[in-house]
């Protein structure tokens, strides 16, 4: 299954939103934290996660998905939410702490909700694969159309919550998947120091399932593989688990130094960047022009600008809704 030249060109513009706005969210993080860094400090402040390199499994994903598909997130998720149709006006705000925001400022930027599109992403790791498995579980048992995606990165495959949910959605035969992100680092923990196995995918044997490695973090390569299993959940055959090789270009959160990263890993980072490579390999096809790819960029980065300045001029939530929509 190949991506329609329309589907490419989505691909490639949701891939740029979402590196705007990662960089406009940097920026704005970064305000009041120098010249000596405190992550309270600023307009936005504790901790922020980039997605920076990983766009294509965003987007080779959320290709596939409709408004019926739930899709459960890790705390890496804003490229996750932009490709799955998440309000970026709201989502800002939110991650700025706004009364205008998904969820009225509460939750920030790791826990993003968006019923409207049925998107959720949790900063605990590995824990979404549950909550995962339950919706698809209750879109079976109500014989409802939609499925349910789990994405977690590979470190959240050695959590016990991810076998037990594999092992559940496998026995209810469910319409699943699970799609592991591997950037070769779980925080500052190489892959090959806490994972048995070079591919999470060869687990799938272990659950009776179909698994699939995708190694070149190419949008039109992962666009394929998540197709095939997005078929097969469809078709009532059952649950899949993809593992797409992906690259973190930032560190495990602003303002991480990457001590423990090996210095010629840094210095290749320019190369392993996927937008350049896919804005070239799209050129040399004709599904667009240099003219078609800078209006791209444009109409992108004039979307997430006016987010921005929604975000920075909406209110701020007042002390008393403190308590408000809690469960007591």
């Amino acid at each position: 299954m190949q991506p329609t030249s329309k589907q490419r060109l989505w691909m490639y513009e949701t891939m740029v939103k979402s590196r705007y706005n990662e960089a406009r969210l940097s920026a704005t993080y970064m305000e009041g934290k120098s010249p000596l860094f405190n992550m309270a400090n600023g307009p936005l402040p504790g901790e922020m996660h980039l997605s920076d390199g990983q766009e294509p499994c965003a987007v080779g994903l959320g290709a596939h998905l409709t408004k019926d598909d739930y899709f459960a997130c890790h705390h890496r998720s804003h490229a996750q939410a932009l490709a799955k149709g998440v309000d970026l006006k709201r989502m800002t705000a939110e991650i700025l702490g706004r009364k205008a925001g998904l969820s009225e400022g509460r939750a920030g930027h790791i826990h993003i909700f968006d019923y409207e599109v049925l998107f959720w992403s949790s900063g605990i790791i590995g824990q979404n694969m549950g909550p995962a498995v339950g919706a698809a579980l209750a879109r079976k048992m109500r014989g409802e159309a939609g499925i349910a995606i789990a994405c977690i990165g590979e470190g959240g495959a050695n959590q016990g919550g991810f076998h037990e949910a594999m092992n559940l959605a496998a026995v209810w035969k469910l319409p699943f998947i699970c799609v592991i992100e591997d950037n070769q680092w779980a925080v500052s923990v190489p892959k090959a120091k806490s994972t048995a196995i070079a591919s999470n995918a060869d687990r799938a044997a272990a659950y009776g399932m179909p698994g699939e490695r995708v190694a070149s973090n190419d949008p039109d390569d992962i666009f394929a593989a998540v197709g095939r299993a997005v078929a097969r959940a469809r078709a009532g055959e059952g649950p899949s688990l993809l593992e797409l090789q992906t690259v973190r270009l930032q560190g495990h959160f602003m303002g991480d130094p990457e001590v423990y990263r090996p210095k010629a890993e840094i210095a290749a980072k320019p190369e392993m960047d996927p937008i350049p490579h896919y804005r070239r390999k799209l050129i040399a096809a004709g599904v667009m022009t240099e003219i078609e790819a800078e209006s791209i960029v444009a109409r992108a980065h004039a979307e997430v600008d006016e987010a921005f300045a929604f975000a920075r001029s909406a209110a701020e939530p007042v002390p008393e809704d403190a308590f408000d929509k809690v469960f007591v």
